[in-house]
């Protein structure tokens, strides 16, 4: 198994307790950082019950993600090389399948910050959220179709949307706080997704908006 239940490396300096991951039975554990710069646990799980489990403690601020509704789209021609990834098809977002699509709905929006913000708007008006709603082979065509999900899968159509019309984008998952948040009511693991604009990446969630 590899499991990606840690920090992410960029936050290590604000580690005030170790971050590691526990498996039961005991295994040998591995680490290392992939391709996109997680950090990730490797394993072998034996036959039977598993058992994972950690507890860290993080500094946070406390403050609201940075906004700019001034952030301007990057032309593709000019992206840094590593950006470019974030513009292709993947297992769960069908960005070719979505070209049309995408233009329909959002290419008359401004480019930049509004059309990201757009994007999250009818995502969040027109998907219901839902536990019974996840199953592991749900793509973003699905939930356009079905209009039904859980916080990933509004991730999902949310990065395909903005891929389709050539704005970098990735997901990202961690943990939305049981704190002022009224669409949750219990701390949970959380998805919601980055895009880049104006030569830095920015926090989005089609989900709750």
């Amino acid at each position: 198994m590899v499991a990606l239940l840690n920090v992410h490396p960029s936050r290590v300096a604000d580690l005030l307790e170790p971050d590691e991951l526990l498996v039961e039975p005991a295994a040998q554990i591995d680490s290392f950082i992939d391709s996109f710069g997680n950090r990730c646990t490797r394993f072998f799980a034996q036959q039977g019950t598993l058992r994972l489990s950690n507890s860290t403690l993080i500094c946070d601020s406390g403050l609201p993600d940075e906004i700019n509704p001034n952030a301007r789209e990057i032309p593709v021609q000019d992206l840094p090389h590593d950006v470019v990834r974030y513009l292709y098809n993947s297992r769960y977002c069908e960005v070719d399948r979505f070209s049309i699509i995408a233009l329909e709905h959002f290419g008359s929006v401004p480019p930049g910050w509004s059309r990201v913000q757009a994007i999250c708007d009818w995502i969040h008006t027109r998907v219901t959220f839902g536990y019974q709603y996840a199953r592991p082979t749900k793509t973003a065509l699905d939930v356009y179709t079905e209009r039904f999900g859980v916080c990933r899968d509004f991730q999902h159509l949310a990065v395909t949307m903005c891929r389709a019309l050539n704005i970098p984008a990735r997901y990202v998952t961690g943990y939305l706080g049981d704190i002022g948040i009224p669409v949750t009511g219990v701390m949970d693991f959380s998805a919601w997704f980055e895009v880049y604009l104006e030569n830095r990446w920015w926090a989005f969630d089609a989900r709750n908006n």
